[in-house]
């Protein structure tokens, strides 16, 4: 699993701080005396995949040096209900202070990981892969694709500019004859240095799909808000007009959710992209307890 880049998320997190603490913590400045040691641990209070403690090193690092935080689980590993997932000990004050802020990143990062762990055992025993997409809160987009890796998913692109996805409405503007105007697209679109892929989005299998399989260059073929039928039908094309195992990777897109994700992986896709495992993700239980 590609590790985190911690530079990356320092300005989000130096904002969450300011956010948090502004001025200072006035009630745990007037309960305690600056000299107070304490010990914490981070208890797990459900099932949970662990992801986000590095940056809780970091935060704490950030709140006051003199804290240190001794790991007992590493991201992507299963927890259950009980389980301590670090221990912390440091200054009172600081550790009153960082709480909030420190469990809002692993709740939000740990929750994606355990959403995406259930939708890969869902598909497991198929050749399909779950992706992410770009439904991300601003701002938190590497932590929540980190979080995704965490929980066994793969990232789709980054942003705009790390692949070409010809989606739907560039093909409407493109016009009803679009494979002579698309195969130049691609072509041109190869060229581009450091793309993780080039992908055309289609809705339809007989009007599009067949046009597109033509075309070459295209790694991955988007298959948006098809019935089980139509993606059966899809992958039976691909694999007659291309061979099995050859052609542009399938992608199965919309309307997918942990009461049909097996059932779409079962129809041969290659891959399936769920915008959910990121932005309905619910955060996950974990405390601090002394």
């Amino acid at each position: 699993m590609r590790k985190l880049d911690i530079k990356q998320v320092r300005p989000l997190i130096r904002m969450a701080m300011e956010e948090d603490l502004g001025s200072g913590d006035v009630t745990t400045n007037l309960l305690f005396q600056d000299g107070t040691r304490a010990r914490a641990m981070v208890v797990s209070r459900e099932e949970i995949v662990v992801a986000g403690l590095p940056v809780v090193e970091e935060i704490l690092k950030q709140y006051d040096e003199r804290l240190t935080m001794t790991a007992h689980f590493r991201d992507g590993q299963s927890a259950h209900v009980g389980n301590k997932l670090a221990t912390i000990e440091g200054p009172l004050r600081s550790l009153l202070s960082v709480e909030r802020v420190m469990l809002n990143f692993l709740q939000r990062l740990s929750g994606i990981a355990t959403t995406t762990s259930r939708y890969v055992r869902a598909v497991k025993g198929t050749q399909a892969k779950i992706y992410d997409t770009r439904k991300t809160l601003p701002g938190w987009r590497l932590l929540e694709k980190y979080a995704v890796r965490c929980g066994g998913g793969y990232n789709h692109r980054i942003g705009l500019y790390d692949g070409i996805l010809v989606k739907d409405n560039h093909l409407a503007e493109l016009g009803p004859n679009f494979s002579a105007k698309l195969r130049r697209i691609v072509a041109e679109a190869r060229a581009i240095e450091g793309l993780k892929f080039v992908a055309v989005e289609v809705d339809h299998v007989d009007d599009q799909l067949n046009h597109v399989l033509k075309i070459p260059g295209i790694d991955i073929v988007l298959l948006d808000n098809m019935g089980q039928w139509q993606l059966k039908h899809a992958v039976d094309m691909r694999n007659k007009m291309c061979g099995r195992n050859k052609g542009p990777l399938l992608e199965a897109s919309g309307n997918i959710n942990l009461n049909n994700v097996a059932e779409i992986a079962q129809c041969g896709v290659d891959r399936i992209a769920i915008g959910a495992i990121t932005h309905s993700a619910a955060a996950v239980d974990i405390g601090l307890d002394r």
